[in-house]
């Protein structure tokens, strides 16, 4: 069993939780020791509201190995020994913006406005995808389409997985950024050398906002 998971407020007005979410909650009811946990299953939208919203960065879903999903698509806790896609996220942030952040939780960059979302929220341990068709996608696309349909944000898709998931909203006027997954099976064949750090700034410089910082703590 798990306790209760409370809707995060500003985004409790989406269909989703009106229409899948009793049903998809009742499974993890039903399915113990998945991860990341009740706690934190809706870390990355508890984070911020749609209109803090900057950049997007998509994630699949959350990491299965026990101890290392926080609710954050890539993040992990703070003295973690870093994941190799988070490895590769920073040798190319290093690559590209001279420095990364200190440690793995990524949270300079959610307090500047880049939302770490996952299209699934749950996961069990050792089995990558075994909640991807629970329902979640659901809850990712509307989250993608409220987003997309109010003003112009940065796009950051990894992968034939995030690119798929966000093709409905993420169009022009929006800036999308989409390279392979920083996965070491796929890092080498475009994600290194990608530079979408700097890209992402260029295009925030030119409408007028600040860039991010992407060697926050």
């Amino acid at each position: 069993m798990t306790g209760p998971m409370v809707p995060p407020a500003a985004w409790a007005h989406l269909p989703f939780f009106r229409e899948d979410w009793p049903r998809l909650e009742a499974r993890l009811h039903d399915a113990p020791g998945w991860l990341p946990g009740p706690a934190r299953v809706f870390a990355a939208l508890d984070a911020l509201a749609p209109d803090d919203v900057r950049v997007v960065i998509l994630g699949q879903d959350p990491y299965p190995t026990p101890g290392h999903a926080i609710g954050r698509a890539f993040a992990v806790a703070k003295g973690t020994a870093l994941p190799r896609s988070l490895v590769n996220i920073f040798r190319e942030v290093t690559g590209d913006c001279g420095a990364c952040p200190p440690d793995g939780t990524l949270r300079g960059w959610e307090r500047q406005g880049v939302l770490l979302l996952n299209t699934a929220l749950s996961v069990m341990p050792g089995a990558a995808g075994a909640h991807a068709r629970w329902g979640w996608e659901r809850l990712s696309a509307q989250v993608l389409a409220e987003l997309a349909a109010t003003r112009p944000r940065a796009f950051l898709l990894w992968g034939a997985h995030a690119q798929k998931a966000a093709a409905a909203a993420a169009k022009p006027p929006h800036l999308v950024i989409a390279t392979p997954h920083p996965s070491p099976l796929s890092a080498r064949r475009g994600f290194f050398g990608s530079r979408p750090f700097s890209a992402i700034n260029s295009w925030l410089a030119a409408r007028g906002e600040p860039e991010i910082n992407w060697s926050a703590a």
